[in-house]
């Protein structure tokens, strides 16, 4: 009889061991899922032109792109060409042509507080959702930074909250910097998955 309970108790934490792992790893599933959801919202903000415009690569070359740029080429316009410090150009600030404040009228030049090029290490332009997702957790190549800073960076960042109010004539990224705030978290919750490149 204490053999048979015996059996029936060991085989029955066997079954209750396989059943929480198999709730493990579903819950993982959905939480992986949930994460890269999340992850594609966020990459529909970090690819728009808003954004990808100034996170360009070692060329230090601002774009022009985007539906507001359809008639002009996808580099910015007179030259301008930002030395290694990215925020000047021909040894000019960028901020003397753009200031605090965007000029209001179509074609004005737009404006922020701190207007500069990302870091070159930064860049986004022309990169896949999975080459950014991978970016944006590295410190190396997003500021030194932890993903809940990012979405500090995100959600009080005078020049990235241009990106939402970029003046008359541009299309605004999308969603909002609160909600771009919420995508990031949701996906820093889920651990983090990146989507596999496509090919």
């Amino acid at each position: 009889m204490i053999r048979i309970l015996t059996i029936m108790v060991v085989g029955g934490v066997g079954l209750l061991t396989a059943l929480a792992a198999t709730m493990s790893e579903a819950q993982t599933d959905v939480s992986q899922a949930d994460g890269l959801a999340a992850w594609a919202q966020a990459y529909e903000v970090f690819s728009h032109p808003r954004c990808v415009n100034c996170h360009v690569p070692e060329d230090n070359k601002p774009r022009w792109s985007g539906p507001s740029y359809a008639t002009k080429g996808d580099v910015h316009g007179m030259g301008i060409v930002a030395d290694d410090t990215r925020s000047r150009a021909a040894g000019l600030p960028c901020t003397t042509c753009h200031m605090r404040q965007n000029l209001p009228f179509p074609g004005g030049a737009p404006g922020a507080a701190g207007w500069a090029l990302a870091p070159v290490e930064m860049v986004w332009w022309d990169k896949s959702s999975t080459e950014i997702c991978e970016q944006i957790k590295d410190p190396d190549r997003n500021g030194g930074r932890t993903v809940e800073e990012v979405a500090d960076h995100i959600g009080h960042d005078e020049l990235v909250h241009w990106g939402w109010s970029p003046g008359p004539g541009r299309e605004a990224a999308p969603y909002s910097p609160d909600e771009a705030v919420a995508f990031l978290l949701a996906w820093q919750q889920a651990g983090t998955p990146c989507p596999a490149e496509a090919g």
